[in-house]
């Protein structure tokens, strides 16, 4: 019998993140005040990362997306990255 063949490419499973929290009253929701959390979800030129990234369900990624603008509204995240000359 011949031994198994790699796989042709190689494949990597990223773990899921959960950001959506569930209150008391049963809603799942996303913290605009969780800045640090948030962070994982802005790439380094300040884009915010899409699901295929982050792992996110629809619902999610829209509540991530809406808790990122509203954190960069605030002042609690910078609308872009780092300065690169």
């Amino acid at each position: 019998m011949p031994p198994p063949r790699k796989p042709r490419f190689q494949t990597f499973q990223r773990p899921k993140t959960r950001i959506a929290k569930v209150s008391s009253l049963g809603k799942v929701y996303v913290d605009f005040k969780d800045v640090e959390t948030l962070k994982k979800f802005v790439s380094i030129n300040g884009k915010i990362l899409p699901r295929k990234r982050t792992g996110a369900s629809a619902a999610e990624q829209r509540m991530i997306n809406d808790a990122v603008k509203r954190a960069r509204f605030l002042g609690m995240l910078p609308y872009v990255g780092g300065m690169a000359i």
